[in-house]
């Protein structure tokens, strides 16, 4: 029979017990071993029942095994050390208290994401994007970054994958109970939930809760709409991580950018925590925040433009894709009518909201307004997640900056990091921790700092290919249970499923692929030439087994379509002992899978991967990358941390040429190269080359890769330029910024360059000469305070394009003459040899502008102006 009705039963916890429900609500136990030991101490069996759940395992111990716990002094002592060490984690000074007054750091910072992956004891994440935004806060936790995360809560979270009988993915959506989750709801001083609400046309709401996750030192805030005030569509709005049309994403991003912004007024209200400075919008879907904001200002008696200054100030934008088919866009229309004076923030001319996002530029939809277009045109500062990845979105965005090159484009990069004690295997950490003593291997996990570990190389070889082999041995277990509950899944019976127990080999080359399942990362590469893949799997002396997981996002049928041939193909009986496909990737599993692998493969579609960093975690246990020079790789690859894949990616390549040519590049690689390396003994009977890359990858590559140094390049970075441009930004310094811009913009078409002369007017010089430059400029109504005029100086190409540039201010030599004109001159060193160019150029200059192209208005010279110049090429 099926219930009417669901409730949550929670323990009675004895006195003395009382300090494991907060641990327990705590997810810093998700990163925090000794307090997983602590709980797995209470009742080993029901915590593998609940997956290293606490909470969980709480709600399912006996009260006659509560009752021992409370007399057994041993525990009681473990018990009070996870609390006192829990607290002074909490509350101690770490990373960021230590640093000096005068870097300016913000009070607090709000991060707003979609998605946070940080445990699978809270599944609110899909995949790369929520991973990072967990790690993101995990760190910022071990640093004392005052941050507080926004996000929602998803009643279904991302889907349950399994596989039918003929390997087709189908999707399952489990209910999730707030009050069976980590979580507890934020309430008002008189005991009420906090709830913050959203307008919506023809005079209906939608309200929200607000559930807190601490995470360590944390607060992650997330909204949830399944409350009995709304109606039933309302109540729908957080369902499910990705899921809906357009409308029912559009609501999703207006409550988590709006009323995300509204939980964090309540929040900081209700606790006293300090007010956010800076506000960090991770991918367009929480833009909105911005809106908000200038509403909150427009309240206090600010216009527009200058409540548009002064919110841009305090905001960072990250983008993470680098195709604009991933970015989220709604209909113009369907956005109007969600805004203005019958819907949210009525006080709000809609042609100022749907201008910040309409793509206004050549080659974009002009009826079209895109989340990441609004994030850009509402932050002052932007970041893409890895070298390759900002040069991408330069080149991606460049559009909304006419005039300047994309090097130019204002989008810096922070290189995306993964949270090492969430991710190194504890079988890793305590081999560190025997070396250089536990606490000061935490701390290099966490706060990092180093650029390199020695340690390291102390490590006998015998110790490190022990530690590899027995977690090879870890993930065979583990994927034989993984691949037998899948089979029975699938309608195999037990009699069916005796060739399981011979499924990998500790002893061979394992290689590791998990991943969502887009087209670009090209889950079936490996495919290309079945029987050059089937020859690698079964070769005699030198065999390989590769481990596959990943999941297809539910309306992709061609990724679906992926997904099946490659688990038709690992149903083989000839390979099937070899290769295998693990459904249902998520958190859980991938903690098993990194550790255990000797190579972790990555072979997407160059440039299309912004990051990747799934092959960062593998690299902290160990595993060696073989890749694809996209993303993080392209960055940090070095022959001695594992292999690059060749790529054929020539504009004028055929796909399915290109996808031939790399495959075999793939096979090559490792039969010729990784395989012999891995079977190949030294003197010793060890594999004396190889363990000296796994050395070299944790010593060199380890701390490259942590979370920990990334969040703290944000903070230097980013969070602290914009909390002092958010000082700086009062309500009459906000006024006369948009005031200034205003004017600059409507005088911009009377400006121009007039004239160009140098003191050499021959095409060859030589290294080390300064020249004498002299330009005329015509400024209309400007004044020579509203702009710079600069020498732009570099090598150039065969199209006398300047590459490498570097720009030097001119400096106005009096006043301007009878025509208004203006004279700048500065001279102009030749300090490179070969091919040499210069050009000038006019770009809006004020001491609040944190980039030259913010207003994307630049002028340069017409090619009358720069007859006789001097330009020196070749």
């Amino acid at each position: 029979m099926k219930a009417i009705r669901r409730f949550t039963v929670r323990p009675l916890l004895p006195e003395p017990l009382r300090p494991l429900s907060d641990l327990s609500r705590n997810l810093r136990w998700s990163w925090h071993a000794e307090t997983r030991d602590l709980f797995r101490s209470v009742d080993p069996e029901r915590w593998a029942l609940s997956e290293g759940d606490p909470v969980r395992l709480l709600g399912s111990v006996r009260p006659a095994r509560l009752a021992e716990l409370a007399e057994d002094r041993r525990f009681l002592r473990r018990l009070a050390a996870a609390a006192d060490d829990l607290h002074d984690y909490r509350t101690g000074d770490r990373w960021y208290q230590a640093q000096p007054a005068s870097a300016g750091l913000p009070a607090a910072i709000a991060y707003f994401s979609p998605e946070f992956g940080v445990t699978a004891a809270l599944p609110q994440y899909s995949g790369g994007l929520g991973i990072l935004a967990g790690d993101h806060l995990k760190s910022a936790s071990d640093l004392g970054v005052p941050l507080i995360g926004v996000g929602l809560l998803y009643r279904h979270g991302y889907f349950r994958q399994s596989l039918s009988r003929d390997g087709w993915q189908q999707e399952h959506y489990p209910v999730l109970d707030p009050n069976e989750l980590p979580v507890t709801l934020l309430r008002e001083d008189d005991g009420a939930p906090a709830q913050i609400s959203l307008a919506l046309p023809g005079g209906k709401r939608l309200r929200a809760r607000v559930w807190l996750a601490q995470v360590g030192r944390v607060p992650l805030l997330m909204l949830d709409s399944d409350v009995e005030e709304n109606d039933l569509g309302e109540r729908g709005v957080t369902d499910r991580l990705y899921g809906g049309g357009s409308e029912h994403r559009l609501l999703q991003e207006m409550l988590l950018g709006i009323g995300g912004v509204r939980a964090v007024r309540t929040y900081c209200r209700l606790t006293g925590h300090p007010v956010p400075e800076v506000f960090h919008t991770n991918e367009g879907h929480a833009g909105f925040l911005g809106l908000e904001r200038i509403a909150e200002l427009a309240d206090e008696g600010l216009d527009f433009d200058s409540a548009l200054e002064a919110v841009r100030a305090g905001t960072v934008f990250t983008t993470h894709t680098p195709v604009p088919a991933g970015i989220d866009r709604f209909d113009r229309e369907l956005v109007a009518r969600h805004f203005g004076p019958d819907a949210e923030l009525p006080r709000m001319d809609v042609d100022r909201i749907l201008r910040l996002g309409m793509e206004t530029y050549p080659g974009g939809e002009p009826n079209l307004f895109n989340m990441a277009v609004m994030g850009l045109r509402l932050a002052q500062r932007a970041n893409g997640v890895s070298l390759l990845h900002g040069h991408v979105s330069r080149e991606m965005f460049s559009g909304l900056w006419p005039g300047f090159d994309p090097d130019e484009v204002p989008i810096t990069s922070v290189t995306n990091g993964v949270h090492a004690p969430t991710w190194v295997a504890p079988e890793v950490l305590r081999l560190g921790a025997r070396q250089i003593g536990a606490e000061r291997a935490e701390d290099a996990l966490s706060v990092g700092g180093a650029e390199r570990w020695d340690a390291v190389a102390d490590i006998p070889d015998q110790d490190i290919w022990e530690l590899r082999r027995d977690l090879r041995e870890q993930l065979v277990v583990e994927v034989r249970e993984r691949l037998r509950a899948s089979w029975r899944q699938r309608g195999a019976g037990t009699a069916e499923l005796g060739w399981i127990d011979g499924v990998l080999d500790p002893d061979v080359l394992t290689i590791g692929f998990a991943r969502r399942v887009p087209s670009y990362k090209r889950l079936t590469l490996m495919l290309r030439d079945r029987e050059r893949l089937t020859d690698l799997l079964l070769h005699a002396e030198r065999p390989i087994q590769i481990v596959v997981a990943g999941k297809a996002h539910p309306a992709d049928d061609g990724g679906k379509r992926l997904v099946q041939e490659l688990v038709r193909f690992t149903d083989d009986p000839r390979v099937r002992h070899r290769i295998v496909f693990l459904p249902d990737y998520g958190m859980a599993m991938a903690q098993k899978l990194y550790p255990g692998c000797d190579i972790w493969l990555n072979n997407p579609l160059r440039p299309l991967e912004a990051c990747g960093t799934s092959g960062m975690k593998a690299a902290l246990n160990g595993c060696l990358n073989l890749s694809v020079l996209d993303g993080w790789w392209d960055e940090w690859f070095q022959p001695d941390f594992g292999w690059a894949i060749p790529t054929a990616d020539g504009a004028g390549t055929d796909p399915d040429h290109r996808d031939d040519i790399e495959a075999a590049a793939l096979y090559d690689l490792l039969e010729q190269r990784i395989a012999p390396r891995f079977y190949e003994r030294g003197q010793a009977g060890l594999p004396d080359r190889w363990i000296e890359m796994v050395r070299r990858t944790l010593g060199l590559l380890g701390p490259k890769v942590l979370a920990g140094r990334m969040v703290r390049e944000y903070v230097e970075r980013l969070y602290a330029p914009a909390a002092h441009a958010h000082r700086t930004m009062t309500p009459d310094t906000a006024r006369e910024l948009a005031r200034w811009k205003q004017r600059v913009r409507s005088c911009w078409h009377a400006v121009r360059v007039d004239h160009v002369e140098t003191s050499v007017a021959t095409t060859t010089a030589e290294l080390g000469t300064t020249l004498a430059l002299r330009v005329r400029v015509g400024l209309g109504d400007l004044t020579p305070d509203d702009v710079e005029v600069q020498a732009v100086s570099g090598r150039v190409d065969e199209e006398d394009r300047i590459t490498d540039a570097s720009a030097v201010p001119l400096k106005p030599t009096g006043g301007p003459d009878e025509e208004g004109r203006w004279v700048y001159e500065g001279p102009l060193a030749l300090d490179r040899t070969g091919p040499f160019g210069y050009t000038v150029r006019i770009l809006p200059a004020h001491r609040l502008l944190a980039s030259g192209a913010e207003l994307g208005l630049v002028e340069v010279p017409s090619e009358e102006a720069v007859e006789g110049a001097g330009v020196l090429l070749r």
